[in-house]
């Protein structure tokens, strides 16, 4: 498929067209599993440059950006941590935070006092039980204060080249959509997706169907009208339709828009993000960023 419409899509702004999707029959599970294969395929294609939207030097700032990320956008992050790793560089420095300098510094992102509280609870266990460094397994992250285990596969994926599935908000709603599990629970629904994709594939999987989720397949209205998947998905139909009003949907560089990485990776289409106010298409501390 070099070169197909799929891949063009991802260089620019996808053209307006028709969709033809053909009504679906009950599906097996190996149909399902097979139908899921050529949907990651095709996230490859249309995503070749998918990777973690959070900026970071070393799995520490991956850590505390990760923590910092819930219920913002990783934009907002983006745009808060640079002050905050300059004042505090290592587990060590967080670990001996002022917790009201540091809640000033975190306020951007929300639930600041909370998160203040798990980024110095971290940073001690950090610093008193693994020699100042993050480790590398996943059973010892989730003993940090503020981590689970989505956080953990994000760092672990990203930071270690241990294989993850990171579930969240925007990969259980794809999930679900695509038909790979009926399951809510995020535990549940990593287990489930797991059985379907081989291992070496679960952390380039999360960051394409995020990609999607945040660009394309959108929770209020996703843009099924100019969604270069739509053949192979059974929701087609709970967004937009129409190719042109579907293609005004589109998000970050789909819609020829700023990324959410002040810094983003060498090969990413898009424009960075502007370091100081929200760009107009960074979604409210929502979570849906």
């Amino acid at each position: 498929m070099a070169e197909s419409k799929i891949r063009k899509a991802a260089a620019a702004k996808p053209v307006a067209k028709s969709v033809a999707v053909k009504p679906r029959k009950p599906e097996s599970h190996l149909a399902m599993v097979r139908r899921a294969r050529k949907i990651n395929r095709a996230l490859a294609e249309l995503y070749p440059y998918a990777h973690p939207e959070l900026d970071f030097d070393n799995p520490f700032q991956l850590l505390v950006a990760t923590v910092l990320s819930a219920q913002t956008t990783d934009l907002r992050v983006n745009q808060t941590t640079p002050a905050l790793f300059a004042a505090y560089p290592t587990p060590a420095a967080m670990a001996a935070a002022n917790p009201v300098e540091l809640e000033e510094l975190i306020r951007p992102t929300g639930f600041f006092r909370n998160k203040a509280k798990s980024l110095i609870g971290l940073s001690l266990a950090l610093r008193d039980e693994f020699g100042g460094e993050v480790p590398g397994r996943l059973e010892q992250l989730v003993t940090l204060p503020g981590v689970g285990r989505k956080t953990a596969n994000v760092v672990l994926g990203n930071a270690f080249g241990v294989p993850g599935i990171t579930v969240d908000t925007h990969f259980g709603r794809l999930a679900r959509r695509f038909g790979w599990t009926a399951e809510e629970d995020p535990v549940a629904v990593e287990a489930a997706v797991a059985e379907i994709f081989p291992k070496s594939e679960w952390t380039m999987l999360s960051h394409r169907v995020v990609f999607h989720g945040r660009r394309i397949c959108h929770a209020r209205k996703p843009a099924c009208g100019a969604c270069p998947i739509a053949p192979l998905c059974p929701s087609y139909g709970e967004g937009e339709t129409d190719p042109e009003k579907a293609a005004k949907l589109l998000k970050y560089e789909m819609g020829g828009q700023p990324g959410q990485r002040l810094r983003p990776p060498a090969g990413y289409p898009g424009t960075p993000a502007a370091p100081g106010a929200l760009s107009a298409t960074a979604a409210t501390a929502t979570g849906e960023g």
